[in-house]
């Protein structure tokens, strides 16, 4: 099995590859940004996860309080992240 295809222990994990950082925005860690062979994958397999759903609603009420996102759209994209959790 060569480097890329060993998935490390974190692998999926949001709050340890995608956590809140200081500023009350997400962003990977450096030992992931810079070191991981996996962490494209990793990212994508975290917001698919149940708690990448509030990674979705964060920026739904960021977008909401700069004023680039209306009432409709927000409307929209609640609704489809509900019926995502839903299912899951």
């Amino acid at each position: 099995m060569n480097k890329e295809q060993e998935i490390p222990e974190c692998f999926g994990r949001l709050e340890k590859v995608f956590p809140m950082g200081e500023k009350g925005l997400r962003q990977t860690p450096e030992d992931c940004f810079f070191y991981c062979p996996v962490k494209t994958r990793c990212l994508r397999q975290a917001i698919a996860t149940r708690d990448g759903v509030k990674v979705e609603e964060e920026i739904i009420e960021r977008g909401t309080k700069a004023g680039a996102i209306n009432f409709f759209e927000r409307w929209s994209r609640k609704k489809q992240i509900y019926k995502r959790k839903i299912k899951k």
